[in-house]
């Protein structure tokens, strides 16, 4: 289910105005698409930070303007906290679009047990479903991935009406057999430095 956001109109625009817009508790943004003309609009802070947290790539738009949305790009600060602005591209919820979700590993690999090390090749996944059934992420159950064994984007655990458009065969994960160190004997132990001893026996004889 699409996120709700209260949007306000802006008339004034540009980086004053948008510094001053964020000073105040509310991000900048635009609405396009559909061959209509470009929105500006201006969101609550608080709300887009729970758009966010809750990863929601659709939103119905109400207030100034009533519409629904996908979110196509969000702008953040160099340090990734603050947000300095959003892009909203208009869309139907029944259209097809191209969106990239998160991948999240499922289960337990029994490649671990064996000593090998869990490595993800990649975080997340581009697919092609309606703008209304956008998952949140992308599924992948590594509880039969053994040793030196990979799953690929095919492997993905999606729901119906969505498909994947990142090539099948692309590694999302594999167990790294571990490394077989070189075993140290105690017979190549170095030895104590020998200055040090005769350092020690000068020493005793001069003291005697």
């Amino acid at each position: 289910m699409a996120e709700v956001l209260t949007v306000e109109s802006r008339d004034q625009i540009g980086t004053t105005a948008s510094r001053r817009l964020r000073n105040s508790g509310r991000v900048p943004a635009v609405l396009y698409g559909h061959g209509q003309e470009t929105t500006h609009l201006s969101i609550a802070e608080r709300d887009v930070k729970a758009l966010l947290r809750h990863q929601s790539k659709t939103v119905t738009l109400s207030g100034d303007v009533e519409d629904t949305a996908l979110v196509k790009d969000v702008q953040c600060d160099p340090v990734g906290i603050d947000v300095l602005h959003l892009d909203l591209l208009r869309v139907n919820l029944k259209e097809s679009v191209e969106v990239t979700v998160p991948i999240r590993l499922h289960g337990d690999a029994p490649g671990l047990r064996e000593g090998g090390m869990l490595l993800e090749n990649l975080h997340e996944v581009q697919v092609r479903c309606s703008a209304g059934a956008i998952p949140e992420e992308a599924v992948l159950n590594v509880s039969e991935l053994q040793l030196g064994a990979s799953l690929t984007v095919a492997d993905l655990d999606l729901p119906e009406g969505v498909e994947p458009v990142t090539p099948g065969d692309s590694m999302v994960a594999h167990i790294e057999e571990p490394k077989r160190g070189k075993v140290v004997e105690a017979t190549d132990a170095p030895s104590e430095p020998e200055v040090i001893a005769k350092g020690g026996d000068k020493a005793e004889e001069e003291e005697g």
